[in-house]
């Protein structure tokens, strides 16, 4: 991953950021250490900002798409309410082992439900009435359409969407890749839709965050 904000910059917005807690920090590390594409972890600077984004949005249910090793999920579990909820789906059990053995230390843990499974078959097995306030999206790229289509009808007015990886390394700007021409039909679909409004942050590697105004 190519970064998208030059590593001094980087390293100055994580010095002006508030520490991770050191469970955080373990779990980076262990990520780092043991797990193929450590890149995907969301990190402090992005954990911190879904985290505030939650707290400040009065989020009381949460749906993630994509978990990996868990540390965008803890982050935001620290800002729910003690009677919030967040559903995370993934596909692979192995990542998602090390994402409960983790869980499972934090006192935040126990507001966070795990799926693993095809997130589209899981949201539709959710109940009809199952409303979300903040959806994160950070998962296969050539799906994110059909994520964004089918949680949007889940999400309060007024709720909140973040998609991760929305500028890709800059490959936005020349797709060549079908990950790329994925990413850059997102962002279009997104920009076109008028039951939303949105604002493409060059936090990490791109945040789009999106909310439902229909």
């Amino acid at each position: 991953m190519i970064p998208i904000v030059p590593p001094p910059i980087d390293a100055y917005c994580l010095a002006h950021t508030t520490p991770a807690d050191p469970l955080l920090d373990e779990l980076a590390a262990y990520t780092h250490a043991h797990c193929k594409f450590p890149q995907m972890l969301t990190g402090l600077v992005e954990g911190t900002f879904l985290r505030m984004m939650v707290q400040v949005s009065a989020a009381k249910r949460v749906l993630e798409i994509g978990t990996f090793t868990g540390y965008s999920a803890l982050s935001m579990a620290a800002g729910l309410p003690d009677d919030g909820e967040l559903i995370t789906c993934d596909i692979d059990p192995e990542t998602n082992a090390i994402a409960q053995s983790f869980w499972a230390r934090s006192p935040y843990g126990r507001r966070i439900q795990p799926q693993l499974g095809p997130a589209l078959e899981t949201i539709v097995t959710l109940p009809a009435d199952n409303v979300f306030d903040f959806v994160f999206i950070d998962a296969d790229k050539e799906n994110y359409l059909n994520y964004y289509e089918a949680v949007l009808p889940r999400l309060r007015p007024g709720g909140l969407i973040a998609a991760d990886n929305t500028l890709w390394s800059g490959k936005v700007l020349d797709p060549k890749e079908q990950s790329d021409h994925a990413i850059v039909a997102f962002n279009k679909h997104v920009a076109r839709d008028s039951r939303v409004e949105q604002v493409l942050l060059s936090v990490r590697d791109g945040v789009l965050l999106i909310r439902k105004v229909l």
